[in-house]
């Protein structure tokens, strides 16, 4: 897609960030950003100029790259090349379905955190407890992970003991402590105290 013959080049984030359109640059370092720090998957429609100098209009998907021990080392995901069919209608049915799929994305993360918090589990656990009982009651799953955010939010959901409140606001006021600082050591904090 970018115009190089396949093995002739190693993909590095400079490469492909050499083959985006100037006025879609931004975008693309700030979706790549916000991948770093967030370790969410990505998804963005911008402007690549291949090798010949032609301006394509692409989909780009993609997720974190781990290796065997599950520690980060790039990117991985795929391109969707829309150009001989990209159209203002077109351009506006993809930024729709992108937001959407951000939005539903978002709300499934939030339900994974309330499950995260109640049990105590990691998020990929949550995430097959949502599928499970989506799967299981057969509502979608962004239909389930709102329904459960909506509920909490309006506080007509299970209730946390006033006990654990408590042990979390002490948490949540000594937290800091724990986040590594160039100043000083990081200390930690004991349930309780």
């Amino acid at each position: 897609m970018h115009g190089y013959e396949p093995g002739t080049v190693h993909p590095t984030t400079e490469l492909v960030l050499s083959h985006k359109h100037p006025d879609d640059l931004a975008q693309i370092t700030e979706v790549l950003n916000s991948q770093r720090t967030t370790g969410r998957p990505f998804s963005s429609r911008h402007r690549i100029i291949d090798t010949d100098g032609n301006v394509k209009q692409v989909v780009v998907v993609g997720d974190q790259l781990l290796d065997a021990a599950g520690t980060v080392i790039g990117t991985s995901g795929f391109y969707v090349d829309l150009t001989d069919s990209y159209a203002d209608d077109i351009r506006e049915n993809v930024d729709e379905a992108l937001s959407t799929l951000a939005e539903s994305r978002a709300i499934i993360e939030q339900a994974k955190g309330v499950l995260m918090l109640v049990y105590g589990i990691s998020a990929d656990h949550a995430f097959e407890i949502l599928t499970w009982r989506s799967q299981e009651t057969n509502i979608k799953l962004r239909a389930l992970a709102q329904r459960i955010v909506d509920i909490v939010a309006e506080g007509s959901g299970p209730r946390i003991s006033d006990s654990a409140r408590n042990e979390f606001d002490h948490f949540l006021m000594t937290v800091h402590r724990t986040v590594p600082h160039p100043d000083r050591s990081v200390t930690r904090t004991e349930s309780g105290s």
